[in-house]
């Protein structure tokens, strides 16, 4: 069961964040869009923490966020965007659907290895 999901498209940026967070002894799953992502939420209640992308294909991320939101009912688990975007139209889209932070790639672990945790309950 992972503590964290990891959903970008891709694969690159995915291994990348997910084995950051894995070697700083974090349980990291991952999800190719937001279709997967919300599949991997529904079987795995552990998951407390999910690090996104928003362009994706088959489901963005902030569709996923607002969906986890309004059709899972779902408003314990935390939502971090980490994306290229930084867009004030997106960012107040994702605000509205309860992002909890921003983060405009490229991926720094370091500096957000603290923050993760907490958000992840570890």
């Amino acid at each position: 069961m992972a503590q964290i999901l990891v959903v970008d498209d891709s694969s690159t940026v995915r291994g990348e964040v997910s084995e950051f967070l894995k070697k700083n002894g974090l349980n990291v799953a991952t999800a190719v869009d937001g279709r997967d992502g919300l599949t991997k939420l529904k079987s795995d209640p552990q998951i407390k923490l999910i690090v996104s992308d928003v362009n994706m294909p088959n489901m963005d991320g902030l569709t996923m966020a607002e969906k986890i939101r309004s059709e899972l009912n779902n408003t314990s688990v935390n939502i971090v965007m980490l994306t290229t975007e930084n867009s004030p139209l997106m960012k107040e889209r994702g605000k509205a659907a309860g992002i909890k932070g921003w983060i405009v790639k490229p991926f720094n672990g370091n500096a957000v290895l603290a923050t993760f945790r907490k958000l992840a309950g570890a």
